[in-house]
């Protein structure tokens, strides 16, 4: 198709001739409708809209479904766009983790959304994930190649290849990987004593300031910054560093993603400055694609345009 040709710059991306793009509203998520569906163990909540091809927004740490508002509705002009909260995080339940954490470990957050998408009667589906949301449309990709056409990771590398590679540039600006993960409940009294500082501190430190988020998201963001959002949190972290690295452990040099792969982060992020994303999902994938752009770690908040139209040339090839 006509600019559809694979992203290996920046340059490939602002020459795609997408349609227009819609700008966001007061309102978030204009003329979508709210879902609740039951996943593996926890009720998922979210909202649907759009209609064509199904495309999953997945969020990330410390967000919601609110970070897609800005580009949810552009999309869904041309997909059902489905963009749900993980387990642990909005208004999804918070179940507990268990001994091992496994029940926040990224299969387990894969199983919800793959339960959701079948109650919708979905059988394919794009899925674009930011931070933990691209984790487990990773551990999605790998366990049900069936279901997923296309992967998006946004501003991450994959979790073997981070927590192998640590260093100590990459250790204090993500501190937050090894201080989450500490045992119960260390982490989440210190997390809960100040609530209103975690999060604005938390979505300020990527270097790119709190105005990138609007008044509505910020609010949503703030609202669900609660003590069981925060042990939830925490659990998802445990998990990482145990069980979810021990999962990728085993498929590393087994496994490969088999749908196409386009991988995006941000010029300013930690995830550009320490890591070489290309690289390090090549390891998981033969079709791959994808470049930096000038953003932190919230490309779909910082410059929605720009992603859109990426998404736009990637999820129509």
């Amino acid at each position: 198709m006509e600019n559809h040709h694979p992203i290996r710059s920046l340059a490939d991306i602002e020459t795609v001739s997408a349609p227009e793009f819609v700008d966001w509203s007061d309102e978030l998520f204009p003329g979508f409708e709210r879902f609740e569906r039951q996943g593996v163990g926890a009720t998922i909540r979210g909202v649907k809209g759009g209609q064509g091809p199904a495309l999953m927004l997945i969020h990330g740490n410390p967000l919601t479904h609110a970070s897609w508002h800005k580009i949810a509705p552009s999309l869904a002009r041309h997909f059902t766009v489905i963009a749900p909260d993980l387990r642990g995080y909005g208004d999804s339940d918070k179940p507990e983790g268990g001994a091992d954490h496994s029940g926040y470990s990224f299969r387990s957050m894969s199983e919800d959304l793959v339960a959701v998408a079948r109650s919708f009667g979905i059988e394919r589906m794009a899925v674009v994930g930011h931070d933990r949301g691209g984790r487990v449309g990773f551990r999605m990709s790998l366990d049900h190649p069936d279901l997923v056409s296309h992967l998006v990771p946004l501003d991450i590398a994959p979790t073997h290849h981070v927590l192998t590679n640590v260093s100590l540039g990459w250790g204090l600006e993500a501190y937050h990987w090894f201080f989450m993960a500490q045992k119960y409940p260390f982490p989440e009294k210190l997390l809960c004593a100040d609530l209103n500082y975690y999060i604005q501190y938390k979505l300020n430190k990527k270097g790119v300031g709190l105005e990138i988020f609007s008044p509505q998201a910020m609010a949503e963001y703030v609202r669900c910054t609660t003590p069981e959002q925060i042990h939830a949190v925490c659990e998802d972290y445990r998990a990482t560093v145990s069980v979810d690295l021990a999962m990728d452990t085993e498929d590393f040099g087994n496994k490969k993603i088999q749908c196409p792969v386009m991988v995006l982060w941000g010029s300013n992020s930690h995830c550009g400055r320490h890591f070489k994303p290309l690289q390090a999902w090549g390891d998981w994938t033969d079709r791959l694609e994808g470049c930096d752009i000038p953003t932190g770690h919230y490309p779909a908040e910082q410059n929605p345009q720009l992603v859109y139209k990426a998404l736009w040339s990637f999820l129509n090839r």
